[in-house]
């Protein structure tokens, strides 16, 4: 019983935008957008426990430092933002989470530099909420299985789509005014594989012990400039 309420509290905690990012909902058969998780619920769950952990490394690391770091995962799929005092620490911070169990990817785009102003990280927040919001009246875009996270004006998205629905998502998501550019961390998956069993859609964690890829510099993120 203790276990199941532990499950149910994690998955409770799902939100669309911010640190985290364990999203519920956006499949689609054909062109109609159901309001599932393409994720499994251990994936889900997963990526509640890396952001977790992950968070504690890195409090660790800025102990008694000027700094902050926020991490959002998906699938696997972890990226860092905020900023940190030194390049050191920059790397340090990506080599730290990439040992956090079943992380398959770190994206660091962590800026070495002051602490973003708080007004900014507002600003930020905001531009968040309104992305989500225009993700949700876009049609076609699965939103509720897109997480949403946006830094200093940049806007992240990572999730589950084909690669039209990632086009359409960029678009609406560069719509919202604050916004600066777009930056798709998706992973891409074909309209017929939305069609088999959630179970097969998805892609396998590492096995324990296995190599996990290096950190991927800002230059791995494909950016959607606005216009």
């Amino acid at each position: 019983m203790k276990h199941r309420l532990i499950l149910a509290a994690l998955l409770a905690s799902t939100t669309l935008t911010g640190c985290g990012l364990l999203v519920v909902g956006g499949a689609a058969a054909t062109t109609a957008v159901v309001a599932t998780d393409r994720r499994t619920t251990g994936e889900q769950v997963e990526d509640k426990t890396i952001v977790m952990k992950a968070g504690a490394e890195t409090r660790r690391l800025l102990e008694n430092k000027e700094g902050r770091i926020n991490t959002t995962s998906y699938a696997g799929v972890t990226l860092l933002t905020g900023d940190v005092p030194t390049q050191a620490d920059k790397e340090e911070a990506a080599r730290l989470v990439s040992k956090v169990d079943k992380v398959t990817r770190v994206v660091n785009e962590l800026r070495v530099g002051e602490p973003t102003a708080l007004g900014v990280r507002s600003n930020d927040s905001w531009i968040t909420t309104r992305v989500s919001t225009a993700l949700l009246n876009a049609k076609e875009v699965p939103s509720r299985t897109i997480s949403t996270t946006t830094e200093r004006g940049v806007v992240y998205l990572l999730g589950r789509v084909t690669h039209d629905e990632g086009e359409r998502a960029a678009i609406a998501a560069s719509s919202v005014p604050g916004v600066n550019k777009v930056a798709k961390l998706f992973e891409y998956v074909s309209a017929e594989s939305l069609a088999q069993p959630l179970s097969t859609n998805n892609q396998q964690s590492p096995a324990p012990g296995a190599a996990v890829p290096a950190a991927e510099p800002a230059s791995s993120v494909e950016v959607m400039p606005i216009q």
